[in-house]
């Protein structure tokens, strides 16, 4: 009778189990790793490691569009409302920041007073790769929170000064510095919580800052006339503290570093093997994608003159035209058209395809840098409404849509640093204009120059911009015709190993033959 195949294998068996002396049967891992019992605790404790170390992995979890992320939606939008509803109506600060302090020092006094807010606005900038650290360790709630507090700090510092050097700390630093720990979390949990509708959502959360540019500067006019700069400042205190109770909103669905070392540390009570995430803070491999690269040196380029108008168009029109009343309508309209600038293109952002999304924000700077060089030629109150309202259309268009390329640049995981690397460079053109243009404006008497001169950057910083769908095209040609010259190698040389065998079965064939 032939033998069926699984006697041999039944007859090795129970030779082996009578070779075998009594007691437990060592394992295949005992018998090759030598002497010393592997007892099953460690087993489990392996699988426990594996398990956990999954659930601690890198993967992005897919985003709700929507549930909790409404909520999260208006926080951001009251935050980027607060944050820069103040900022963009520092006009009206300062005209009463000149009138509060002219008469101690009134020699440069433009100049002095325009650092105020310059400094203010670009140390929100410049924060922000320092922020998108502390964001990446702590997470965006602990962050925002935090953030907030310090900004509450700082305001009502600055409504105890008795001269105006003091409010560049006050005001320009401790108060600046905590709206950017605030302000860029606001834009990464967005992220976090929509993919889909990102362009719509960051339209939404950016258009809190319009609302606020529209009601502010009335509101700001109003208590500084009837009470005075300070008590104005400590009201202004209530938004910050409002802030701070948002950002307890910004639940995280990705865990932070610091999180994820927490969770290691409880792993090395199940193991002898400690489990410790990679640890990254400055993440500069982001600068060797040169799309990324040249977007973050156009958007600076273009935007030496962008804040100079929110700094001082209020005393422009007061100068120009002194017969006209309500001259806070300026910024009115600015943050009127600003909003629905971005909530219209951060729907058309949407259904642009890619990094074509890049040929909005040049459309954008072009017609900025336009309408700066229009506001000394406008000699009539209803052409500089005019100019505002064209000028606060395509400011929504530039910020609304500034995290979605980001997001299509370096993806989601990195798209935190490279935004707040990009917010830090742009804290230089930021901070530098103002002061400048209150320069000339004490020089020369007027700030017709002025104008003229920070509407050129926008062009320049636009022409570079154009740059970058080319640039990334032509890499993802390269990195195509690299994958496929790999997936060739890969085809030969598996048709190399199948001849080998092949020509391997056929030899051992014909010598079991001979």
């Amino acid at each position: 009778m032939v033998p069926s195949q699984d006697e041999p294998v039944a007859a090795a068996s129970r030779e082996t189990s009578e070779a075998q002396p009594p007691g437990p049967a060592p394992s295949d891992d005992a018998r090759l790793s030598g002497p010393g019992p592997l007892d099953g605790s460690d087993v489990t404790t392996e699988k426990v490691e594996v398990e956990l170390s999954r659930s601690t992995g890198d993967e992005a979890p897919v985003p709700p569009e929507g549930g909790w992320g409404w909520l999260v939606m208006l926080a951001a939008m009251w935050c980027n409302g607060s944050v820069f509803g103040i900022q963009n109506s520092y006009g009206v600060l300062f005209v009463f920041m000149q009138n509060t302090f002219g008469a101690k020092d009134s020699d440069n006094m433009a100049f002095k007073t325009a650092w105020v807010g310059s400094l203010s606005m670009g140390m929100i900038f410049f924060c922000c790769p320092i922020v998108s650290v502390f964001t990446d360790i702590f997470g965006c709630r602990k962050t925002a929170v935090v953030g907030a507090a310090v900004g509450f700090i700082g305001l009502m510092s600055s409504s105890f000064v008795s001269s105006i050097e003091p409010l560049y700390l006050t005001y320009g630093i401790i108060f600046a510095c905590g709206c950017s720990f605030a302000y860029q979390p606001s834009l990464v949990i967005l992220g976090h919580y929509f993919k889909k509708r990102l362009g719509l959502v960051n339209g939404i959360v950016t258009a809190g800052s319009s609302v606020f540019t529209i009601l502010l500067p009335l509101l700001l006019e109003n208590l500084a006339s009837s009470v005075n700069l300070f008590y104005t400042l400590r009201i202004l205190c209530i938004f910050m503290f409002v802030l701070f109770l948002a950002g307890f909103t910004y639940r995280p669905l990705v865990s932070s570093a610091k999180e994820k070392e927490n969770e290691g540390s409880r792993l090395s009570f199940f193991s002898r093997r400690k489990f410790s995430p990679p640890k990254k803070f400055f993440n500069f491999a982001i600068f060797k994608v040169p799309a990324y690269a040249v977007w973050a040196a156009g958007i600076p380029l273009a935007l030496f003159g962008y804040f100079v108008p929110y700094v001082h168009l209020m005393k422009h029109a007061k100068e120009r035209f002194q017969d006209e009343k309500n001259k806070e309508a300026l910024f009115m309209c600015i943050g009127i058209t600003s909003g629905v600038g971005r909530l219209l293109f951060g729907r058309i952002a949407d259904y642009v395809p890619g990094l074509k999304k890049v040929y909005l924000q040049v459309l954008s700077f072009f017609f900025i840098g336009l309408m700066s060089m229009m506001i000394p030629l406008c000699s009539a109150f209803g052409a500089l409404i005019a100019v505002c309202l064209i000028m606060g259309l395509f400011d929504g268009c530039f910020i609304s849509i500034m995290a979605p390329i980001a997001f299509e640049l370096v993806g989601p995981q990195d798209a935190s640093q490279a935004i707040g690397f990009l917010l830090g460079f742009m804290s230089i053109p930021m901070t530098v204009g103002p002061p400048v243009a209150g320069l000339l404006r004490d020089k020369l008497g007027s700030y017709d120059v002025a104008f003229y001169l920070a509407g050129i950057p926008p062009f320049i910083g636009g022409a570079v911009l154009c740059l970058i769908p080319w640039i990334h095209s032509k890499k993802q040609r390269e990195a195509s015709g690299n994958t496929g010259g790999e997936k060739m190698e890969k085809m030969l040389e598996n048709q190399n190993s199948l001849l080998s065998g092949s020509s391997a079965i056929f030899k051992s064939q014909s010598d079991s033959i001979i």
